[in-house]
């Protein structure tokens, strides 16, 4: 069973490199977390999804240490690797979203697989379902499934969130649509901000955290819509190609 991890963020909000930073009582990551819960889970491949000029501090501070714990792999997310055709703008810094990161690690990977955020925790559960979910899943065909969290328990009193949200029935997830500058503020209610508007949450919605389950086909999905986003967005400098967007896309 594989994890994906994702990596490869800037951490321009939090103003360093947030993946290996210790914050455990033994100077442990939340990476560390993660693929301890994984392993015990029963996964037995890691891919990481890096920057190459994070690549050396990486290798170092976090790979290095599951060596003969887990297979481990990697996978490099460049602001070039595009499409035949297309270019970045110069002035553009950031990579493409997490839609991209995952489409780097296409030659890596022919089994299904999950995909989760290198800057959260997600608790031991969390892979237990998981490895459970992908014991279901169809190789040959484009399947998947989110491990979904209630909006209340994934809130943080130190600023505003961004979360998909998600409608769903009978275990079916029917919509997910990403709203922006979530907050809970001091009398316990919970708001958004779109269009400029404030607009109210219960904090009893399911959200993502970008902790997805999908077979190897998404990958030829991916890149039609990579090739589609790029045509009417490749010139945006902060524009990104993100996975809730292409699963709800492939939904409707």
């Amino acid at each position: 069973m594989t994890l994906v991890i994702m990596a490869a963020g800037m951490g321009s909000r939090y103003g360093g490199i947030k993946q290996i930073d210790p914050m455990g009582p033994n100077k442990e990551i939340l990476l560390d977390y993660s693929v301890y819960d994984a392993v015990k889970a029963g996964f037995d491949k890691l891919v990481f999804i890096i920057r190459r000029d994070i690549e050396a501090a990486f290798r170092q501070s976090i790979g290095d240490k599951f060596n003969g714990k887990i297979s481990i792999n990697y996978a490099f997310q460049e602001l070039d690797n595009l499409p035949a055709g297309f270019t970045a703008p110069p002035e553009r810094e950031k990579p493409w979203g997490t839609a991209h990161a995952i489409l780097s690690c296409k030659n890596l990977i022919s089994e299904p697989f999950i995909v989760i955020n290198a800057d959260d925790f997600y608790g031991f559960t969390a892979y237990q379902e998981a490895a459970k979910g992908l014991e279901k899943l169809n190789s040959n065909r484009l399947e998947g499934f989110l491990i979904g969290y209630m909006l209340r328990n994934t809130l943080s009193p130190h600023g505003t969130v961004s979360r998909g949200v998600c409608e769903s029935s009978n275990g079916y997830l029917h919509k997910i649509t990403e709203r922006l500058q979530i907050r809970c503020n001091a009398n316990g209610t919970i708001e958004y901000l779109e269009n400029e508007k404030i607009q109210p949450l219960s904090g009893q919605e399911l959200v993502s955290m970008n902790f997805w389950g999908f077979t190897p086909e998404l990958f030829e999905a991916l890149e039609e819509g990579f090739i589609q986003f790029l045509s009417q967005y490749s010139r945006e400098l902060k524009s990104e190609y993100l996975i809730p967007s292409v699963v709800d896309k492939l939904i409707s």
